[in-house]
C-alpha cells in the first residue's frame, strides 16, 4: 500500500511539506532525483598519521591501555563503536579516572588485533555522514534562490557551508 493511502486510511492531517515529500517519494524516479540533491559516493580510505599509528603499535605491544586509548583517540575514526568514546574524546583526563572502562575497550581492541584496528581506523566516511552540506550546496547551485531563503537564521554562515 503506498504511503499516502496508508496515511489517508489513518485520517491523519499532515503538514503541507510532509505531504509533498511523501508524494514526491512515491514517484517512480525518486531515488534518481534524490541523488541529484545528495550525490553521495563512497570516499577513499582515511589517511592515518604515521606517528600516531606508531604510537598505537607501541602501546598495543606494551599492553599500555591508557596509552593505546590516547593514541587511538588521535585518529579521525576510533576503531570500535562505543558510546563512551565520544566522552573520552572530549575529556581525555577521564581515561585515567575510568580504568574499568578503558580495560573493557582495550580488551576488545586486543581481540581485534592490529590489522583489524588499522582497517577500522582507515574506513571511508559513511555516506550518511556526507549529507549535511549537500542540500545547501544544491540550493545554491540549482537556481532556486539563496540559502538565506531556506535558512534565514544562517545567512551569516552561508560562506562556511
Amino acid at each position: 500500500m503506498p504511503i499516502p493511502a496508508l496515511v489517508n486510511s489513518w485520517k491523519i492531517t499532515m503538514n503541507y511539506w510532509t505531504e509533498l515529500s511523501i508524494d514526491f517519494a512515491n514517484q517512480r524516479n525518486y531515488l534518481d532525483e534524490l541523488f541529484r540533491v545528495y550525490p553521495t559516493v563512497p570516499e577513499g580510505l582515511r589517511k592515518l598519521d604515521e606517528k600516531v599509528w606508531r604510537r598505537v603499535e607501541e602501546a598495543f605491544d606494551r599492553k599500555d591501555n591508557p596509552g593505546l586509548i590516547h593514541a587511538l583517540l588521535d585518529c579521525d575514526l576510533f576503531p570500535i563503536k562505543d558510546s563512551y568514546v565520544a566522552f573520552l574524546r572530549r575529556d581525555r583526563s577521564a581515561i585515567e579516572r575510568n580504568p574499568q572502562t578503558i580495560n573493557r575497550l582495550c580488551g576488545r581492541l586486543y581481540e581485534m588485533g592490529l590489522d583489524t584496528i588499522y582497517a577500522k581506523c582507515t574506513e571511508p566516511k559513511e555516506t550518511n555522514r556526507q549529507i549535511g552540506p549537500l542540500f545547501r550546496r544544491w540550493v545554491r547551485n540549482s537556481g532556486l534562490g539563496s540559502v538565506d531563503e531556506f535558512y534565514p537564521d544562517e545567512g551569516a554562515d552561508e560562506g562556511k557551508h
